[in-house]
């Protein structure tokens, strides 16, 4: 287990970095938004959904509704859905474990599930479950140290929102290099554009992801024939057996 464990700390470093850094600027926007150290931590731990909760600041500040910011959250982390249905299988053999499995599913450790493979004679599940659990820690440390920072410290928090914009664009430039299939960015950003122009600003958001994911779902046919790996499973097969305790 411990051998297991060091390999799974070794292979999310990547996301360590970035997870601590993007949290502290959550945190810090969160404390001053009025919001301390005690809410970030239950906030990274409950809503554990990275460019969502800072999304969340703005609700929480602005008086949304329940309604609003349900449907919101649903819109945001809807891709969930699509990358998340290659992990199904995998996740049934792990017991009740699945359930934090399915809440700790974000861009980043799908990412890490899909690329690290587990060495001779360690469980693949349980690995899984540590690349978990460790991206999740890494993320409710840099929220909770960047609420404590800005309780502490007082400065200018302007700009501090855009490190979520960044790194997805650096995501969708990686992505666009490495892709077959340039139609789900292209769905994306058409929604996002032709919803700002019509909506403004302050309001485009959800009819663009409403739009976006009605669309993708209509395309899914001519995406799969474009590019027949983007979801398949048969890459993503743990590659050690064994029974997973629980």
């Amino acid at each position: 287990m411990r051998k297991t464990l060091r390999y799974a700390f070794v292979q999310s470093l990547p996301v360590l970095f970035g997870y601590v850094f993007m949290g502290m600027a959550f945190g810090l926007l969160l404390q001053d938004a009025g919001y301390n150290f005690i809410w970030a931590f239950f906030i990274s731990l409950t809503c554990y959904a990275g460019s969502m909760q800072f999304v969340l600041i703005d609700l929480l500040t602005g008086g949304a509704s329940l309604l609003r910011s349900a449907f919101m959250t649903l819109m945001i982390n809807c891709r969930h859905v699509f990358y998340g249905l290659s992990l199904v299988e995998r996740f049934q053999g792990m017991g009740r474990r699945k359930f934090y499995m399915i809440h700790a599913l974000t861009d980043e450790t799908y990412s890490l599930h899909c690329l690290v493979k587990p060495k001779e004679g360690m469980d693949a599940r349980q690995l899984m479950f540590f690349i978990a659990v460790l991206d999740h820690c890494y993320w409710m440390a840099g929220c909770v140290t960047g609420a404590l920072i800005g309780s502490l410290i007082t400065f200018d928090t302007t700009g501090a929102d855009f490190a979520m914009t960044a790194l997805f664009v650096v995501i969708f430039v990686e992505q666009w290099k490495e892709a077959k299939c340039h139609l789900p960015a292209l769905i994306g950003g058409g929604c996002a554009l032709f919803s700002l122009l019509l909506f403004g600003p302050d309001s485009f958001l959800p009819p663009a992801l409403f739009a976006a994911v009605v669309l993708l779902l209509l395309s899914r046919r001519t995406i799969d024939k474009a590019d027949p790996s983007a979801l398949s499973t048969d890459s993503d097969a743990p590659a050690s057996g064994g029974s997973e305790e629980v």
